[in-house]
């Protein structure tokens, strides 16, 4: 055998005789620093391969941003009274605050039956195609458009599950809401 290995291995042999004649409490210590340091590296790896961090911090951000505005508005429409909120002079309904107003309408999710006949009526096609697909509206919204200070509320109605080729969008000026108490709805949409 080469002498360098004779002696590496002796040297070896040594080293674990010492190891072996330590106490348990050290040995024990010793093996629990060393698992601990593998638990550590091993997460350390792990997070290089499949961490997230920055993309998760800043969608975790923006979900309690978009939890903390839910819970200012939710706090708000259980404020108002119940009933119909307006927008407008003339009448003895709630009239809302143009700082209310928006936040209402960017709070209002719904847009109930009533609200829809009243502008399907103004639009014969859209009445047309609602009857005969069995009153199915395909999708609903209501939004805040900056640039005119107004709050908008539409309604898609299509006539494809009955064969007609054609979908229509009425949208107009949500005028009115009704509040609840636990949420506001689009009371009239002025599409004329």
């Amino acid at each position: 055998m080469d002498k360098w290995k004779v002696t590496g291995l002796m040297i070896k042999e040594t080293n674990l005789a010492k190891i072996k004649e330590l106490p348990d409490q050290i040995k024990q210590t010793g093996g629990l620093v060393i698992l601990i340091l593998i638990i550590i590296f091993s997460f350390f790896v792990l997070d290089i391969m499949f961490g997230e961090g920055d993309e998760l911090v800043k969608k975790m951000k923006l979900e309690e941003k978009r939890i903390a505005e839910e819970k200012k508005l939710s706090e708000l429409i259980s404020k108002l009274p119940s009933g119909i909120l307006v927008t407008f002079d003339g009448t003895d309904h709630y009239k809302l605050s143009d700082e209310v107003y928006e936040q209402v309408c960017k709070a209002t999710k719904l847009i109930p039956q009533r609200a829809i006949m009243g502008a399907n009526f103004l639009n014969f096609r859209a009445h047309e195609i609602y009857t005969i697909n069995g009153n199915k509206i395909n999708d609903t919204f209501v939004k805040w458009d900056n640039e005119k200070n107004k709050c908008f509320a539409g309604f898609t109605v299509s006539g494809k599950n009955v064969g007609v080729n054609e979908s229509i969008t009425v949208s107009g000026e949500a005028l009115s809401f009704l509040s609840t108490g636990i949420d506001t709805r689009v009371y009239f949409i002025k599409n004329f």
